[in-house]
């Protein structure tokens, strides 16, 4: 954590961030984002979009996003990877991503509803 408690608005505001993570890990819900955290994809930094993703999604209160993290897809060179799946069930896989990258999806895709064609993994 490593943030100074000063006040109760400081405490009550530590506590509603908490909640907010929380709930963006729980679910089922509209949305689900799952964030490829094999060997593979850890190091070319899985846990940079993770962390990039639950700030882009608190920001934006997203509140209709499940946010998972699995195994690998054995697609090495296309790490790091996430699949995010629609309220119609329809997955779609982004690789080669970065903090930026990850905005415009969250932007474009999950608020707006329109996938983003360029970094979509094609297999």
């Amino acid at each position: 954590m490593g943030e100074r408690i000063e006040s109760l608005k400081d405490l009550n505001a530590l506590r509603d961030r908490a909640r907010a993570e929380i709930d963006i890990r729980t679910g089922p819900k509209e949305i689900q984002i799952t964030v490829h955290m094999g060997t593979t994809g850890i190091a070319a930094g899985a846990r940079d979009i993770l962390m990039a993703l639950m700030d882009e999604l608190s920001r934006a209160s997203a509140n209709n996003v499940t946010l998972r993290q699995a195994g690998g897809l054995g697609l090495c060179a296309e790490e790091p990877m996430i699949t995010l799946t629609d309220k119609g069930g329809k997955e779609f896989l982004y690789g080669k991503l970065d903090t930026m990258k990850v905005h415009q999806i969250v932007q474009d895709h999950v608020l707006g509803g329109r996938p983003v064609p360029q970094y979509i993994v094609n297999i």
